[in-house]
C-alpha cells in the first residue's frame, strides 16, 4: 500500500473555466476541514502468546519500564537515564513483545541489597541523576485526540527531567545559534520495522505541531490544526491558512513530539502558547503568500529532540533531490487515508517552477493555469508525496554550503491528489519571504 505523509491542501480539484476561482474554492475548501485527530487500534493477542514481562516464575522479578531506564549491559533496573547502547527498536507490535509498549523494555528489578520499590507496569519512572530508584512517579498523558482535554505535564516534572537530559547529554549544544541539525540515526535508539516511512526519534527537531489550547473532544471535535517549523527559541513558521480564525491564545505549539499517543519517550516534549500571530499581508485567493509567524509565550528549552531549523538566502534555490517534508497526516488522500500517530517523513526532490507549472497543466487545473511566483514545487513520484492534514509542515532540504544541515525551502500548502506520478505538491517558497520574515523579526525584536 502506498504510504504518504500530510499536506492540507492535496485535493481533487474540480475543472471549470475560471482556474482562479478553482484553485481558491478548492484551497478554502480544504483549508476549512484540516483539523484531524488519531486513533491507534489497542494491539491483537494471539493464543498461546508469549509469556508476558513479570509473569508467573518472574513475578516481581521483571518489570515494564521505559527502555532508558533500564541498563542494556546487565539489564537492570537503572535511573540515570542510559541513552545508548539500545541499537534497534522494532515498532511493530506482535505477540513476541513482553510488554505493552514497543518504548517499553522488560527489565529486572534491582537485586535485593539495593534500594528498590514495586512498580506496576502502568507506572512511569520519573529520571533524576540525583535520585535513587526509591519514588516512581506516574507520568501524566497528553497526546493527540486520546482526551476530552489537554493535561498537560507538571512543571516540576517536566523541568527535572530536561535538566537530566542536559546533565545527561554532556555533548548537547545549547545555542540556538547552531541550526538545522538533523539527526539521521535518531536519539537514543535506530528504529526497525518502520515501514511507512516513520521518522527516528528526534530526527527533526524543529517540527512542530499547532494544538487547540485547552481542547475538548465533544466541542473541536479534533486536536491538531497544522505543522510548523521552529526557526528560533519563540518563533514558528508556518502557513497562513493554518492560523486564519484563530486567537493567538487559542493556539498551543508543541515542540518535541514523535509519537503522539504515549508519552514515553526520554525527553519530554514541550508546550507553549502563541501571544501574537503575523499571517502575510498579501495572503489571498488561491493561498499565494501562504506565509505566518507565531510568537510564543516564553522559549523553548533546546535539547536533542528540539532545535531550529536554517532558513535560506533570499530567492536561494536549492536544487536537490534529497529534501524531506515531514509530519503527522494521511496515508492516503479521501476517506481511506489514515493519519500518522508516529511522525513521517518523505524523500522528495525540488521541481523547478516552469516544469511544476507544466505538470499541473495536465491535471484538471488545466492548460491556463499559472503557479503563482510565491510557490515552490518538490516530488511527483507515484507513491511519494505529503498529504491532508500536514498544512504548515516544513520542506527542508541539505544546505549546498554544508550538507551536516538542513535549510527550510518550502512549507506545506495545497496540491493535486496526493502521490500521483508527475503531478509534484506545491509549497510556499520560504525564500522568496526570507526579507519579509527578516523584517517582521527586527520589529518584534527576536535576534
Amino acid at each position: 500500500m502506498l504510504q504518504f505523509l500530510l499536506l492540507v491542501g492535496f485535493l481533487d480539484i474540480s475543472l471549470c473555466q475560471n482556474i482562479d476561482v478553482n484553485i481558491t474554492n478548492a484551497v478554502n475548501s480544504v483549508f476549512n476541514t484540516s483539523y484531524y485527530e488519531e486513533v491507534t487500534q489497542e494491539p491483537l493477542r494471539g493464543y498461546g502468546a508469549l509469556q508476558k514481562c513479570g509473569e508467573n516464575e518472574r513475578s516481581g522479578l521483571d518489570v515494564c519500564v521505559p527502555y532508558y531506564n533500564c541498563d542494556p549491559a546487565t539489564n537492570r533496573i537503572i535511573t540515570t537515564g542510559v541513552t545508548d547502547g539500545f541499537n534497534m527498536i522494532d515498532i511493530r507490535f506482535n505477540d513476541d513483545n513482553q510488554c505493552d509498549h514497543f518504548l517499553d523494555i522488560c527489565c529486572q528489578t534491582p537485586e535485593e541489597n539495593s534500594t528498590s520499590t514495586t512498580v506496576s507496569s502502568t507506572q512511569r519512572i520519573t529520571t533524576s541523576t540525583n535520585s535513587l530508584y526509591t519514588s516512581p512517579t506516574i507520568q501524566s498523558t497528553s497526546t493527540f485526540g486520546t482526551q476530552e482535554s489537554t493535561t498537560r505535564q507538571s512543571n516540576d516534572d517536566l523541568q527535572n527531567r530536561i535538566s537530566t537530559e542536559h546533565t545527561v547529554d554532556q555533548d548537547s549544544d545549547n545555542s540556538w545559534s547552531t541550526c538545522g541539525k538533523r539527526n539521521p540515526q535518531g536519539i537514543d535508539f535506530k528504529l526497525s520495522g518502520n515501514l511507512n516511512d516513520e521518522a527516528e526519534y528526534g530526527e527533526f527537531p524543529w517540527q512542530v505541531a499547532l494544538l487547540r489550547t485547552n481542547y475538548d473532544k465533544k466541542k473541536h471535535g479534533h486536536q491538531c490544526i497544522c505543522g510548523g517549523s521552529l526557526i528560533r527559541s519563540n518563533v514558528v513558521l508556518t502557513a497562513a491558512h493554518c492560523v486564519l480564525g484563530f486567537q493567538p491564545a487559542e493556539i498551543t505549539i508543541r515542540a518535541g513530539e514523535w509519537d503522539t499517543q504515549t508519552t514515553k519517550e526520554r525527553i519530554p516534549y514541550q508546550e507553549r502558547i502563541a501571544t501574537r500571530v503575523i499571517a502575510h499581508e498579501r495572503y489571498g485567493d488561491g493561498a499565494i503568500n501562504d506565509i505566518a509567524l507565531i510568537l510564543l509565550n516564553e522559549p523553548y528549552v533546546k535539547v536533542k529532540s528540539v532545535g531550529n531549523v536554517c532558513l535560506p538566502n533570499q530567492n536561494q534555490f536549492v536544487n536537490s533531490e534529497h529534501c524531506f517534508a515531514s509530519g503527522w497526516g494521511k496515508s492516503n488522500f479521501g476517506k481511506e487515508g489514515a493519519y500518522s500517530v508516529i511522525l513521517k517523513k518523505i524523500e522528495l526532490p525540488m521541481v523547478p517552477n516552469s516544469e511544476c507549472q507544466r505538470f499541473l497543466r495536465r491535471t484538471r487545473l488545466g492548460h491556463r493555469f499559472k503557479l503563482h511566483s510565491s510557490f515552490t514545487c518538490a516530488g511527483g513520484e507515484a507513491g511519494k508525496d505529503t498529504c491532508t492534514g500536514d498544512g504548515g509542515s516544513p520542506l527542508v532540504c541539505p544546505d549546498p554550503n554544508n550538507s551536516e544541515r538542513y535549510i527550510q525551502t518550502g512549507i506545506v500548502s495545497w496540491g493535486v491528489g496526493c502521490g500521483k506520478k508527475d503531478v509534484p505538491g506545491v509549497y510556499t517558497d520560504v525564500a522568496k519571504f526570507r526579507t519579509w520574515i527578516d523584517n517582521k523579526l527586527n520589529v518584534l525584536g527576536v535576534v
